[in-house]
């Protein structure tokens, strides 16, 4: 090749390259130019965006129905060291902080050793105070990340009504979980720029006011009485403890309003320490678990028939002492002792609790009749109080209904019921007949017209009548949860416990009552229920009744209660 050609070749290969050199360097500098000017990736926004952080939002504290707190959050901080940017060493750095953590200097500096660690965790659960106080020390090498902590001034009290609150993964039972929009409710969203240490940069779109402190939830109000819980507790706690009892239930509203004045569950738990219970500790087993009411259900059988002009307050029946209901014999439980009582009013039936007479009165209906009346009294659905994991309980249709689910429906066994239930449906007696949605939390006017329902189930002048059998009958008898000075309209239960599998009971009991008071003019309903008593005479009057009459006591004092009885006109 002729060295001219060669040359030429040479030439205009470094032509091109210097072409695409030109080109590659233009191209670069003009995207450079459209990065860096014209933010092309909106680079900007993204390293604005790492640097944005949403004010934190501390929970609204949940107090009782006097405003005495129950709930609240509690700022904390967890303080972090960077060894990539120490600029002393680290027993120096322990020297300065030793006083304000409050971690002796030896020991802190061999944590500010840890090899091969990028971030160490000195120190969690740091209060504020002490963290503007280690800011004051200028040290570069710490950084500091801001906690919440749902702290519950009264511990265990109304645990299972406020359940728990873990801020960490944001899981909540109880009430925290149920109101968490309005306890977590602000009504601005505050947004800032923060350095890598955590400290906000104040730009001219900071308002130091909006900064200075993290916003704040709604403070939620409930029904909830303090002092009255805390007796329905402590005296639980008692009755389990003598009748070795595994659990135990009491809960206290008032008719009027629905309003939970106490919800009593043992065992309890503390929320502060809820990560060191089970699940089933902490399940508010009144709402979610069903039982058979046994014959506190009679009740309601009473009024069934009362709804349906099958009877009224001057009926008789003839009780038999036993009788046959399908497939099994059927018997008053003193039967063996006094044989059949005869013709017997709605008094008696009461007094001694005869089941023979509640099967008579649910044969007075039809199996339809019967089912509406007490789908009236919401058995059969959940009653829609505001707390979380309620149970609708159990009634069978009536098309699976036979000769003895229908008889056994008259005292108390042919449904299963939760305590929720049963103390709403006895409270529409003791309200003159409307029935009303239970709830812990305190609505305004406006509110109680949208989440409360009233309706009319029973004539007034039935539930009246009702009343008045009811308190002849404690009267007449021998209950211990009598009072001197108030009229009480009331009955006891005890109904054999399910076994676990499904079919068949157990030898346990469920022992309760259930009653209002002043019965003239009732402001609450109270029923208590104990699982598993054990020892000698478990019933409902020698277990539940006991309990009813202390609690019972001690509401009249805290409510400040008229009384009704022994009143001279």
């Amino acid at each position: 090749m002729p060295k001219e050609k060669t040359h030429s070749t040479f030439e205009r290969r470094i032509g091109c390259l210097q072409s695409v050199f030109y080109i590659t360097c233009t191209a670069l500098a003009v995207y450079l130019f459209l990065l860096q000017v014209c933010d092309i990736r909106h680079c900007k926004k993204k390293a604005k965006s790492q640097r944005t952080s949403h004010m934190y939002v501390l929970r609204g504290e949940i107090v009782d129905r006097y405003g005495f707190k129950l709930a609240a959050d509690k700022t904390t901080f967890i303080l972090y060291a960077h060894p990539d940017y120490y600029d002393s060493e680290p027993e120096e750095i322990a020297k300065k902080l030793s006083p304000l953590v409050n971690i002796p200097v030896g020991e802190l500096t061999k944590k500010l050793s840890a090899p091969n660690k990028k971030i160490i965790t000195v120190k969690k659960d740091i209060d504020r105070k002490t963290i503007r106080e280690i800011k004051k020390l200028g040290l570069r090498e710490l950084s500091y990340e801001v906690k919440n902590k749902r702290v519950y001034p009264q511990g265990s009290l109304a645990a299972h009504v406020l359940g728990f609150y873990n801020p960490n993964a944001d899981i909540a039972g109880g009430i925290e979980y149920k109101a968490k929009d309005y306890l977590e409710y602000v009504d601005k969203t505050i947004t800032y720029e923060k350095a890598p240490n955590g400290d906000i940069i104040y730009n001219i779109s900071v308002n130091p006011a909006d900064v200075s402190a993290p916003a704040k939830g709604k403070t939620l109000t409930l029904t909830i009485d303090s002092a009255v819980q805390h007796v329905c507790e402590k005296n639980l706690i008692k009755a389990v403890q003598e009748f070795h009892a595994p659990r135990a239930a009491a809960i206290v509203m008032d008719p009027k309003t629905g309003e939970i004045l106490a919800f009593a569950v043992v065992p309890t738990y503390n929320p502060n320490e809820f990560e060191k219970y089970s699940m089933q500790e902490m399940k508010n087993w009144a709402l979610t678990d069903v039982y058979p009411p046994g014959s506190t259900f009679k009740i309601i059988t009473v009024a069934s028939g009362f709804m349906n002009k099958k009877i009224n307050k001057n009926t008789k029946i003839n009780d038999t002492g036993k009788m046959k209901l399908g497939w099994w014999d059927v018997v008053n439980y003193d039967y063996k002792a006094k044989g059949a009582p005869g013709i017997i009013d709605l008094v008696y039936l009461f007094e001694h609790s005869s089941n023979i007479g509640a099967i008579k009165i649910a044969q007075m209906m039809t199996d339809k009749e019967f089912y509406e009346s007490l789908k009236l009294f919401n058995f059969g659905e959940k009653t829609g109080i505001d707390l979380p994991g309620e149970s609708a309980g159990l009634l069978p249709a009536p098309k699976f209904w036979d000769i003895a689910t229908h008889g056994a429906m008259g005292y108390g066994y042919g449904a299963s019921t939760t305590a929720i239930q049963m103390i709403a449906a006895v409270s529409a007696i003791a309200n003159r007949g409307v029935w009303i949605t239970p709830h812990v939390i305190k609505y305004t006017p406006e509110e109680e017209q949208e989440k409360i329902v009233k309706r009319r189930i029973l004539e007034e002048q039935d539930a009246k009548d009702i009343t008045e059998l009811l308190v002849k009958s404690m009267e007449a008898g021998k209950s211990k949860a009598k009072m001197d000075d108030f009229y009480i309209a009331a009955k006891t239960g005890t109904s054999r416990k399910p076994n676990s599998g499904g079919t068949g009971y157990s030898n346990k009991l469920y022992t309760s009552m259930i009653g209002f008071f002043p019965a003239s003019d009732p402001k609450v309903v109270l029923y208590v229920i104990v699982d598993s008593a054990s020892g000698g005479g478990v019933w409902g009057s020698t277990v539940a009744g006991p309990i009813f009459k202390d609690i019972s006591t001690e509401l009249v004092r805290i409510l400040n209660l008229n009384p009704d009885k022994n009143v001279k006109k």
